[in-house]
């Protein structure tokens, strides 16, 4: 049987007990007071002594008979006005303190307290004490709450022994066992509620931070991504065309047809950059398809490196390229980044050895490992003139960026009759990963 079927469920959600009217009428005056007792803090604390005054106080003022028709008359004494009055306002006139100083409130009602006893008589402001223990348990110190407990059990046991002894000793530790528990537990209760609360508030305002932060990261990796294509899409294509263009215009005088092939050459990769523009904005803005939307085409993968290697060439450099495995069974994304990497790679060697150097390129796949090795000679100059310079720039740190998503590695540096650029891109499964280690 399903808890979800509301037909088959034990109780629906209108049998709650927060699901009712009256409950939610009472959650709504409680926040009401709570608004306003922060607005006015003296405001509930008076208002409790005058329902404290009106309901416990006054009847001992006004009728003088209480203590006979209670049959406490042998036990307890009738006071004059003015010394209950004095008593009365020792027990409830603390009550003031009752929340910023719960301790001290509740020391000196216990003093009054034990001094009417002392005076042999009782008043029903005697409730105050057992507010006041409420107060302690809730707002005070809790290494203190089992002191407080004691005193007021002790006043309550004298309270008791006064009783006539036709009052059951059963029946009235009982009442004094209770009514302690019940002013303790009270407190308590609402206190642990409190902290509840205030640690799942905590938690909300920790985790929205946490929310902004990773958006805040999220949009730092995806600026960190775009930052990335953008430098492989325009900084190859533009090499490639600059490349072209100084040799097309070398290439004007001496033989006009390949300044022309030049040219053409230029705007089939002035082409394809925009395309590739076109399909990463594409990606990055959010529209929604229509019949008429242009198609874009997929991200480039390891079939498109000789068309890569072909565009190298018309620029000049000799390319080389050979292949090991089956590079055409990876997944999408290992293609794209090894594509990637091999055209920065050829960039590199195309703006740093210029473009009559011989470029070896090999791409490699071994069971869970993709290797990547290109290595250039350095311009046909070099034996006259410094070597050439491959500082690491955007570039080679792009190349690390993608390898590392693959638990790979990228090495750049002089070797011997060039420069070589070597990656390797790890293939295994996380969770085989994670197994292994």
């Amino acid at each position: 049987m399903s808890l979800d079927d509301p037909a088959r469920a034990p109780f629906g959600e209108a049998d709650l007990p927060w699901s009712h009217p009256v409950a939610g009428g009472l959650s709504r005056f409680g926040r009401r007071i709570k608004q306003g007792d922060r607005r006015h803090p003296w405001v509930l604390d008076t208002a409790l002594i005058v329902v404290v005054a009106v309901m416990f106080c006054l009847p001992d003022l006004v009728d003088d008979d209480a203590g006979r028709r209670h049959g406490f008359d042998n036990s307890f004494i009738h006071l004059h006005w003015p010394a209950t009055i004095a008593l009365q306002a020792g027990l409830v006139l603390p009550l003031l303190w009752r929340r910023r100083r719960p301790t001290l409130a509740f020391a000196v009602i216990a003093a009054v307290f034990f001094v009417q006893l002392g005076l042999g008589t009782w008043l029903r402001a005697d409730v105050a004490l057992l507010i006041s223990l409420y107060s302690l348990a809730l707002h005070g110190q809790l290494r203190r709450l089992p002191a407080a407990c004691a005193v007021t059990l002790c006043a309550l046991v004298l309270f008791f022994a006064r009783l006539p002894s036709r009052v059951p000793v059963l029946d009235a530790m009982f009442i004094l066992v209770s009514t302690i528990t019940a002013a303790v537990a009270l407190g308590l209760v609402i206190r642990i509620r409190r902290a509840q609360l205030a640690v799942l508030r905590d938690r909300a305002s920790r985790l929205e931070v946490e929310r902004d932060q990773r958006s805040k990261l999220a949009a730092a990796a995806e600026r960190t991504r775009v930052a990335r294509e953008m430098h492989d899409i325009i900084g190859h294509n533009l090499s490639v065309i600059i490349t072209l263009a100084d040799g097309g215009a070398y290439a004007t005088d001496l033989a006009p047809e390949r300044g022309k092939q030049a040219l053409l050459l230029i705007g089939d990769t002035g082409r394809q950059a925009l395309g590739e523009l076109r399909r990463m904005l594409g990606v990055l803005r959010v529209q929604t398809a229509t019949p008429d939307a242009p198609e874009l085409s997929p991200q480039p993968g390891v079939a498109d490196l000789d068309a890569l290697c072909a565009r190298i060439r018309a620029a000049g450099p000799h390319v080389v390229y050979r292949t090991g495995g089956d590079p055409a069974a990876l997944d999408r994304g290992v293609q794209l980044t090894v594509y990637r990497i091999v055209q920065e790679a050829l960039t590199n060697a195309l703006k740093h050895a210029g473009h009559d150097t011989r470029v070896e390129l090999t791409v490699n796949v071994e069971d869970t490992r993709v290797h990547i090795d290109c290595h250039d000679t350095g311009p046909s100059t070099a034996g006259t003139g410094p070597a050439p310079s491959h500082d690491e720039g955007h570039g080679l740190a792009g190349m690390r960026e993608r390898a590392a998503l693959y638990h790979g590695t990228v090495t750049a540096g002089p070797a011997p009759g060039g420069w070589t650029v070597r990656a390797t891109l790890d293939l295994t499964p996380l969770d085989a990963i994670g197994g292994a280690a």
